[in-house]
């Protein structure tokens, strides 16, 4: 079985770069948010209670698809945040800041423990 590594903490605080630079020196498969690539990331930008919730689904079936891919290689692998911290911080964060209702962040909740029951937890994190 694959390892996986998740690089957490706050926005800006270099989880990406320190991801990056963990993967090359030690040849490891990186995980990133890549957020130009996410379909719902611009449109949210704009209107944040339109599409929060889009966005927040695609984040966390995205992070899940990532460790899914992973975990069936045997490789070790690094990841930006992943999916607890979409979950716990972001999801949490636009509740909290009203962009998600409470239906919605019960939706988003359902999601990921299905998606984590599904996926064993990170084998350890580096904050």
């Amino acid at each position: 079985m694959s390892t996986l590594i998740a690089v957490i903490g706050n926005c800006g605080s270099g989880k990406t770069a320190l991801t990056k630079k963990l993967s090359e020196h030690y040849k490891l498969t990186s995980l990133l948010e890549q957020h130009a690539e996410r379909p719902f990331q611009a449109k949210f930008q704009s209107d944040l209670k339109t599409f929060a919730l889009a966005n927040q689904i695609d984040y966390l079936l995205f992070r899940a698809e990532q460790e899914l891919a992973l975990r069936q290689t045997g490789k070790v692998g690094i990841v930006d945040g992943g999916l607890d911290q979409d979950f716990y911080v972001f999801t949490r964060l636009f509740h909290r800041k009203g962009f998600l209702d409470d239906r919605e962040y019960a939706l988003c909740e359902r999601l990921y423990r299905n998606l984590r029951r599904t996926l064993p937890p990170p084998d350890l994190l580096v904050r």
